[in-house]
């Protein structure tokens, strides 16, 4: 399942990222509303958890203009407000359910749980490209029909270029999404993980993930 957080505050992004992460979701995050609507006009989610509190467009607004053009993604919003007439005000822009800070986490991935199922969503559980497939279920990943040993950065690198078939992703990309606070942007870390994975797939899939020059990579379609 494939989430867009969108949350000002980097601690509380970073906890939900890491914390879902764990869980099984693909996490994609935005500091500000107007990112936010970018990351959602440019991919699909099953599903956006949406800060209320938010510089330039406030998450009422925020959520109003993807109700335009994405009229049935659920939208879980989250606030440290607890007024009755704010949580009315949110309902209203077009949220499916509100969450106040500060919240269990088992609370929120049973929201996100019970929204996606209410929603009828349909959830990613199989990527493909080629003869590469990976079950994000069950995380197994194949290559020509064998088992491929992934470690957890492997498996969400491979993971975000799967969910991204023939763009362009970043560096920056996969600094903020994969390493978050742990990356040193002047190794060539991201570098060294995307050969690990040409060389678990051997000769066949050396032309899978390609090096775009100066900006990053694209995982091509066959």
């Amino acid at each position: 399942m494939k989430i867009l957080v969108i949350e000002d505050s980097r601690a509380t992004s970073d906890f939900i990222k890491r914390g879902l992460d764990e869980e099984g979701f693909a996490v994609d995050t935005a500091f500000t509303g107007e990112e936010g609507l970018e990351l959602a006009r440019t991919f699909d989610y099953d599903l956006v958890l949406l800060d209320v509190m938010l510089p330039g467009k406030n998450g009422f607004e925020v959520c109003e203009s993807l109700r335009q053009y994405k009229a049935h993604i659920p939208i879980l919003m989250l606030t440290g407000k607890i007024e009755v007439e704010d949580r009315v005000h949110g309902l209203n822009s077009g949220a499916d359910d509100y969450l106040v800070k500060p919240f269990s986490f088992g609370e929120l991935v049973a929201r996100i749980h019970a929204l996606t199922r209410r929603a009828g969503q349909p959830v990613h559980t199989e990527l493909k490209a080629g003869p590469l497939v990976m079950n994000t279920s069950s995380r197994k990943v194949t290559f020509n029909g064998e088992n491929i040993e992934l470690t957890n950065k492997e498996y969400a690198l491979l993971e975000f270029l799967l969910l991204h078939p023939g763009m362009l992703v970043t560096r920056v990309m996969l600094e903020q999404t994969i390493w978050n606070q742990e990356f040193d942007g002047n190794t060539n870390l991201i570098d060294v993980y995307v050969r690990r994975l040409r060389n678990k797939m051997g000769q066949d899939g050396e032309g899978l993930i390609q090096t775009v020059r100066g900006a990053g990579y694209r995982l091509v379609l066959p």
